[in-house]
């Protein structure tokens, strides 16, 4: 749960930064926030029979469908289109650490 915390405010972070205000390091930032996402998908994957215990937390069709946009976005790499496709993933990592702390409760 603290993971997806950082791992949300770099996404904002990097939104920013591939809105027009790219720094000297945003690739480097960006690659830090891919390995994390992919990291979390794992976790993810290896879990959502118990995030989804008995009742649906986490939306396993559009979860995905978001990161296939975001990994299609960072293959174009296109600033704008990586920056919207990071919009589109925060809601669900944000959905996602609720579920987290729903059934860790």
């Amino acid at each position: 749960m603290e993971f997806n915390g950082r791992v949300l405010k770099n996404m904002n972070i990097v939104v920013k930064e591939l809105s027009g205000k790219r720094l000297d390091d945003t690739n480097q930032f960006l690659k830090g926030i891919i390995d994390a996402v992919n990291w979390e998908v794992e976790v993810v994957n290896g879990t959502m029979g118990l995030l989804n215990d008995g009742k649906e937390r986490i939306n396993k069709e559009q979860f995905n469908a978001k990161i296939v946009a975001f990994s299609d976005a960072i293959a174009a790499k296109d600033d704008q289109k990586m920056a919207d496709a990071v919009k589109e993933l925060i809601p669900e990592f944000e959905n996602l650490g609720k579920a987290a702390e729903e059934v860790t409760a």
